[in-house]
């Protein structure tokens, strides 16, 4: 199996070491006495669109190759991160010839057969492409507003850590480049991907709403804005008409605006805000399961604790033991 990691100016460097590293680290395994039964030869080439490229921190990337549209498709390729943190940054990034140039290329390998990949804000270069119109995809989590408003016709889920629509994977923010490396060596070999996983010391993570922040998500709506901050002074008593009005806007308008901009109805953002300020209570207090579910807004702890299971994939032993 080939994999081509295209590599764009302006890099985020854990992301592209994170993904070089663990391709690395598979490829000695299946090389030595730890993985079991025959394992497809990996080939990684780290390649981009122009003679030489550098990280978001400056470092120089050696290249294997320089790509094109025209060049044979590798059997898979991947876009890593580009060091964009906040909206005005991608914007900008996505409007150079390098990043245009590497969309023309995913297009066209993908065209041939070409299975395409893409973590954090990777996806937004795929999604440039045309290849996910009409798919599946996550991305950064913060970010996805603005990829709803540039790419209405994907379908997206940034609740999940990994989302596989047929031949296109994307992955969520920042470390989710790793996830996304053992999802793809999963599809090679399931034993190399677990073991590859223990060395890493990376267990299961199939979400990363765990990890997402309710109110840090970027876009620039007023009326949703006004709402994310009312419901974080109104968990006990949330009431739809009252935060319609409370927002100036009719109750069908603020469902509107709200599944547009968060892709969420108004009382799933609540449910995000409410599990959010449980693990928060749960990792640095001792309070019972019972003050905490009080303390955002359920009467029945019951709720809470399914809640956070389904959120995290965790019980609430673990979610306190792993506090900081």
């Amino acid at each position: 199996m080939r994999i081509d990691v295209l590599v764009l100016d302006g890099a985020f460097d854990t992301g592209l070491a994170t993904l070089l590293d663990c391709f690395a680290l598979a490829a000695g395994l299946a090389e030595g006495d730890a993985a079991e039964g025959e394992v497809p030869a990996l080939t990684v080439r780290r390649v981009g669109v122009r003679d030489a490229v550098r990280t978001g921190h400056g470092l120089a990337v050696p290249l294997d190759a320089r790509v094109g549209p025209d060049d044979a498709p590798p059997d898979v390729a991947i876009v890593p991160a580009l060091g964009c943190v906040t909206p005005a940054r991608l914007a900008a990034a996505l409007c150079r010839d390098d990043v245009r140039a590497a969309a023309d290329v995913i297009e066209a390998w993908h065209g041939a057969g070409c299975r395409v990949g893409a973590a954090c804000t990777g996806t937004f270069v795929l999604a440039l492409g045309g290849v996910l119109d009409g798919r599946r995809a996550t991305t950064t989590w913060w970010l996805a507003p603005e990829f709803r408003k540039r790419f209405p016709a994907v379908e997206l889920d940034t609740d999940q850590m990994v989302v596989a629509d047929a031949d296109c994977v994307t992955a969520g923010a920042a470390l989710a480049h790793v996830d996304l490396g053992l999802w793809l060596l999963r599809q090679a070999s399931p034993r190399l991907a677990r073991l590859a996983a223990r060395y890493l010391l990376i267990d299961d993570r199939p979400s990363q709403s765990a990890f997402a922040m309710a109110d840090h998500m970027a876009h620039d709506d007023e009326v949703v804005t006004r709402f994310e901050r009312w419901v974080r002074g109104h968990l006990h008593d949330f009431s739809m008409p009252e935060a319609a009005r409370a927002c100036g806007a009719s109750a069908r308008t603020l469902q509107r605006r709200v599944r547009k901009v968060l892709g969420r109805t108004p009382i799933a953002y609540v449910q995000d805000v409410r599990v959010e300020q449980a693990l928060h209570l749960l990792r640095t207090t001792d309070d019972s399961l019972e003050r905490v579910a009080e303390a955002v807004g359920y009467a029945d702890p019951v709720t809470l604790r399914a809640l956070l299971r389904r959120k995290t994939g965790r019980g609430i032993r673990a979610i306190r033991r792993g506090r900081a």
